[in-house]
């Protein structure tokens, strides 16, 4: 009998041992017919989005889930336009990029040079050779639109503004804007340089991840000193987006203007749960921005709402590991993950556990062990990946043999 049960555990251990036998349970949400709204991976947002019933005064325009993408209103949204200053956006999603991956710090020095000073429109007044962090950079172009700012943070991050627009370029590209390509860092009138409302939305999307950037967004006024040694003064530093004085949950994120642009914004609000990105590009004044830009966000807050699937860390389900030690672990969400639904319709909403077939052993807490998916009315919306909370070793064979006697031989294998 013993030689029995011994021979079976070593052809087990030998064949099986490399690898995880994952179970878990499968959270689940009633089912009902509805509207079916699709990620914006899925198609072209001119082909999507409900009907508003409302058009609005500007020359290209759409409103996102920030947190999804998706389309909820658009109106020309592909078409390329002039935006302005709201080129800003790309140009600190470059900067905070190279803090997130280490390259720089919010803290480190920036000289500014001869031609970052050269730089027309809103600016800091600098002067060349008088030095600013990269944080106290960054205020003055996300408050103030200061061009100067701009070429300056181009110069220290790439080495000069042109590589630093090659850059930009490239990341429009990584974010799926096929709509934009980018001349400058800060805007000014130059030919060639132009994006449309939908790609706006999507590096405004991406740019608000970081959350360094919310504070500057949202301060209506601050001061900065500028000028050389013994010169120096006071600047100030006003908001350009009134919104966020005058719009409940408005949170960001950038202005633009310029005779050949129209005014423009890319507007960011939040309510409860519901996180919105309204985007419109060739205003005739700022009041009639603001107005169109409001109008969307009123119509996203009013129709929908956001169901939240888990949050980053949450566990979600137990998981066996048959050869493992400890036996049970628990998968943990790697992200956030939401789905955008029509006001009182949240049922619509499943979610479905789907843990990876093989993962060898050893297992090590954070590593990907499968996936949760978000469905609306049975279609894939989003997912994000489940993670191991715990390290796991390879049991011992006396620990299966214990486990195979306590169990019986088949659960193990046989």
């Amino acid at each position: 009998m013993w030689k029995r049960v011994v021979s079976s555990l070593v052809g087990v251990s030998l064949i099986m041992c490399t690898f995880v036998g994952l179970e878990a349970l499968k959270k689940k949400l009633p089912q009902q017919e509805s509207i079916v709204m699709e990620t914006v991976n899925d198609m072209p947002a001119e082909d999507k989005g409900p009907d508003a019933g409302f058009t609005v005064a500007a020359k290209g325009a759409v409103l996102i889930d920030a947190e999804t993408g998706e389309v909820l209103f658009q109106q020309d949204a592909h078409k390329e336009l002039p935006l302005a200053s709201v080129t800003k956006v790309m140009t600190m999603l470059l900067v905070m990029d190279a803090v997130e991956d280490g390259k720089i710090t919010l803290d480190d020095e920036v000289t500014i040079s001869e031609r970052a000073a050269s730089m027309g429109g809103s600016q800091m007044y600098m002067e060349p050779g008088e030095k600013h962090t990269v944080a106290q950079l960054m205020e003055g172009v996300a408050m103030a639109s200061a061009n100067d700012g701009c070429v300056a943070l181009a110069e220290y991050v790439a080495g000069s503004e042109e590589i630093f627009v090659e850059r930009m370029n490239q990341r429009a590209a990584e974010l799926g804007m096929k709509d934009s390509h980018f001349v400058n860092t800060n805007g000014l009138p130059v030919a060639d340089h132009y994006s449309s409302a939908y790609d706006i939305a999507l590096m405004s999307k991406e740019l608000y991840k970081h959350e360094a950037t919310h504070t500057w967004f949202t301060t209506w006024q601050s001061t900065i000193t500028v000028g050389l040694p013994g010169k120096e003064k006071e600047f100030g530093l006003t908001n350009t987006n009134k919104l966020i004085k005058s719009y409940t949950g408005c949170n960001g994120i950038k202005t633009g203007f310029t005779s050949d642009a129209g005014y423009c914004l890319s507007a960011s609000a939040t309510r409860s749960e519901t996180h919105l990105i309204a985007v419109a590009l060739g205003c005739e004044s700022s009041k009639i921005r603001n107005a169109e830009v409001a109008k969307m966000l009123d119509y996203g807050f009013a129709n929908f709402e956001t169901f939240v699937a888990a949050e980053a860390g949450q566990v979600i389900a137990p998981v066996e590991i048959r050869h493992g030690t400890p036996q049970v672990i628990n998968a943990v969400t790697a992200d956030r993950i939401t789905a955008l639904v029509p006001k009182g319709q949240q049922d619509i909403v499943t979610t479905e556990v789907r843990l990876d077939e093989k993962v060898p052993l050893p297992l090590k807490a954070g590593d990907r062990i499968g996936t949760l998916v978000v469905m609306k009315n049975g279609r894939e919306v989003g997912s994000c990946g489940l993670l191991a909370e715990c390290d796991a070793e390879k049991a011992s064979f006396k620990e299966l043999a214990k486990r195979m006697l306590t169990y019986g031989r088949q659960e193990y294998g046989e």
